[in-house]
């Protein structure tokens, strides 16, 4: 069994000699989380306790090995801090003598009173002992001792890439970052906050260039759909994509604008007359889909719930780029669905 690491405490502190500990009262209440599943659950639940000034729970996470000489000195070690942020790596563990220990990678970003931020990274050790073997009362998975070090990193950067023999993380994806990054930029106080944590439909496109020799190789364009935000009948989502020529951009949707008339000026009515006037860009695409047979991205926007009346648009990949081929609007509130075509680049003249 390998077990290479520091003993030392991993809980760190912002303190000021003299200070006393925080209240609960004195920040904003952070979310609860108490989690024992797994060990890096077990890790987030300590930092939970923490951010909440529940430093009895917090001691609770640990087995015989405290973080301190006593519980006294653990809450001092922590006046002056205001809130602690973490993050947790791959995990690698290891069976001995009716238990596993978890190996695991951890940064935090503590967070003082005054608003400064200090960043530290190292690894804790956590043990849990085979529940078949144990008399009451049951220990669940603990943390077994831990070493985190001051870094000079920004926090995204100071997760270590794995502790122990634990795997080293996947590359990231750029493009897909880059791709995350600019919808937040764009779109964080539009779309749905839980649709934003999701991860999104990823698609290759491969394709011969218009302009290429014989013996050029395909070019691929990559395709990032993120769902954005519901309502009661439509989904909006917001599309990118990648190339090795343009890099990352939002996809912009053309569509036509439209006057449309009534008889009687009813709305409810007959429709008297359609007529496209110009043609708009959008960056929101409604209850779209991604057809990867045949490179077709379509949307489709009810004007009410009934779905009588909507517009609706098929855009075709050429090129390395997406165009609109067909439009299609059914501008009648009349309980039936008989859109017309008013936009028709699939059909020869």
């Amino acid at each position: 069994m390998r077990r290479a690491l520091l003993a030392a405490t991993a809980l760190l502190s912002l303190a000021t000699t003299g200070q006393t500990a925080l209240a609960a009262s004195d920040t904003p209440e952070a979310p609860y989380v108490d989690d024992r599943s797994s060990a890096d659950a077990v890790v987030r639940s300590l930092y939970s306790a923490i951010n909440r000034h529940e430093f009895a729970r917090a001691w609770g996470y640990y087995g015989d090995t405290k973080p301190a000489k006593d519980f006294d000195t653990f809450v001092k070690g922590y006046d002056g801090t205001d809130t602690v942020e973490v993050k947790t790596g791959p995990i690698s563990d290891e069976g001995a003598a009716g238990s596993i220990y978890y190996n695991v990678p951890v940064a935090i970003q503590a967070t003082d009173k005054k608003g400064e931020a200090k960043v530290f990274a190292g690894c804790y050790t956590l043990r849990q002992v085979n529940a078949q073997i144990q008399a009451p009362p049951f220990q669940p998975i603990f943390i077994d001792k831990g070493a985190l070090k001051p870094s000079t990193a920004d926090f995204d950067e100071a997760l270590p890439p794995s502790c122990g023999d634990g795997p080293p993380p996947p590359k990231k994806d750029a493009a897909l970052e880059q791709a995350k990054k600019a919808l937040l930029a764009t779109y964080a106080d539009q779309c749905d906050k839980n649709l934003l944590a999701n991860e999104p439909e990823t698609f290759s496109i491969k394709y011969r260039d218009k302009d290429a020799a014989a013996g050029d190789p395909d070019r691929e364009t990559r395709l990032f759909h993120f769902a954005c935000s519901t309502a009661a009948y439509n989904e909006n989502s917001v599309y990118y994509m990648s190339d090795d020529v343009s890099g990352v951009r939002q996809l912009q949707f053309t569509e036509p604008e439209m006057d449309i008339r009534y008889v009687n000026n009813d709305s409810e009515g007959k429709v008297e007359s359609m007529h496209i006037v110009g043609f708009r860009t959008t960056g929101w695409a409604t209850n779209s889909d991604y057809d990867k047979d045949a490179h077709t991205i379509t949307t489709f926007n009810k004007w009410r719930g009934a779905g009588d009346a909507s517009s609706s648009g098929t855009y075709l990949f050429r090129n390395g780029d997406f165009s609109l081929v067909q439009y299609d609007v059914d501008a009648s509130y009349d309980g039936e669905q008989n859109p017309e075509t008013v936009v028709d680049y699939n059909t020869a003249p």
